[in-house]
Parts: structure tokens; C-alpha cells; sequence
């Protein structure tokens, strides 16, 4: 069986549907940032996708071709990731979303180094014939968060935010999401074959001990 990334690490990818508290290792990510509405038909987001899996699915299926990774082992190819912000906003202004900042991201399982990486992006666009120099390897340490499993529509999301914030304030946090730490979003449904009310979706923020502001 493949090793599938959401089942070995639960407490990461697939959470309660009450806030918890959790510390994120370092990982590692195919990335491309970008801005704007996600939600503009043809618009940078959706490109973006395209791009993340093209070299996702590069360096899956590379155990078909010549170039050997040390280490590889079959695996689900990890859901989709984004961090968010709007410059100005503490938060989230789902009003908004035409202001939205974003990095979309695809976890890499750790025996991908960065030569493998470059090598899936000159692979790619080979075979492709599609640019692909928007794409990075990220390494983000993302550190103690709150989180919580949120199913519904992405416009609803501000009442479970409501509930992380007010439980991370109970157990002695409080929010730190700076230039360099996102709120995050984990898509566990394929938004065009799931209705909105059945979407699952993670969301983390990052946070701190009060005693620590």
C-alpha cells in the first residue's frame, strides 16, 4: 500500500472538529506564490494548481524513468495547502478576496532533496512544454498552532476561526500570525466534486503563550 501522508500523521492532516493544540515540524513543500481572488476562473490561483501538480505528479511517478531517487517510496501524493494573508490584516477579510496574498503548497516527503526537486522541474517542463520556473522548494517550520477540522463552505469558515480564537484564549495563547507565519488552510475534498456543505477543510493558526507576547 502506498504510504498515505493523511493516515501516518493524523494529528496534522486530519483533526477534531474542536480546536486543539498541536507543534508542526519543518517540512518541506513544493510552493508557488502568487495573489488575488482564488476563486477568478482562469485567474493566477488555478494556474497555480496545475503547476504544483505537475511536478507533484513528476516526482511520484519518477520510479517509471531513469532517475532514481535514494530513498523513494510509493506514496499518495499529499492534499493541496495554502497560507493566506492580506497586507494590513490580522487575519482573515473573507470579504475581501481580491486582496488575498497567498502561497500554495504541496508537502514533499523528506527523501526529495533539493537536487531531486530541480531535476523534476527541468523534467516537467520538458515534457510539458509549460513554464514552471514560478515553482519553489519551500522549507517551512510552522510550530505551535492551533487547529481545528472545518466542514462546510470556505465562506463559513470565520465561525470555526471564532472558536480556535476563543479556545486558544482559554489555554493561555494568544494569535501570532506575522509576516512569516500564515493562516494556513489544508483541502482534504475536491471542491468541484463536493458540495460546499461537506468540504473538509484544516485550519491553523499560529500561536504563542501569553506569557510570551
Amino acid at each position: 500500500m502506498p504510504f498515505d501522508f493523511k493516515k501516518e500523521y493524523k494529528e496534522f492532516y486530519m483533526p477534531p472538529k474542536e480546536p486543539t493544540i498541536v507543534t508542526v515540524p519543518p517540512m518541506n513543500y513544493i510552493a508557488v506564490r502568487g495573489e488575488g481572488d482564488p476563486n477568478t476562473e482562469g485567474g493566477e490561483y488555478k494556474q497555480a494548481i496545475e503547476l504544483l501538480y505537475g511536478i507533484a505528479y513528476t516526482i511520484k511517478m519518477s520510479k517509471k524513468g531513469e532517475h532514481r531517487i535514494e530513498g523513494y517510496f510509493d506514496y499518495v501524493v499529499p492534499p493541496l495547502e495554502g497560507f493566506w494573508w492580506q497586507d494590513g490584516v490580522h487575519g482573515v477579510d473573507y470579504a475581501h478576496k481580491e486582496d488575498f496574498k497567498w502561497v500554495s503548497l504541496i508537502r514533499l516527503p523528506d527523501f526529495v532533496t533539493k537536487a531531486d526537486f530541480d531535476w523534476a522541474i527541468e523534467e516537467a517542463a520538458r515534457k510539458k512544454k509549460t513554464d514552471f520556473s514560478k515553482v519553489e522548494f519551500l522549507t517551512y517550520d510552522e510550530g505551535l498552532c492551533v487547529q481545528c477540522m472545518h466542514i462546510g463552505s470556505y465562506d463559513d469558515e470565520p465561525a470555526t476561526v471564532r472558536l480556535m480564537h476563543e479556545y486558544m484564549t482559554e489555554q493561555g495563547y494568544s494569535l501570532d500570525i506575522t509576516e512569516s507565519r500564515f493562516h494556513h488552510e489544508i483541502y482534504l475534498s475536491d471542491a468541484r466534486k463536493v458540495s460546499p456543505d461537506k468540504l473538509k477543510t484544516v485550519i491553523r493558526h499560529p500561536i504563542k503563550r501569553k506569557d510570551k507576547a
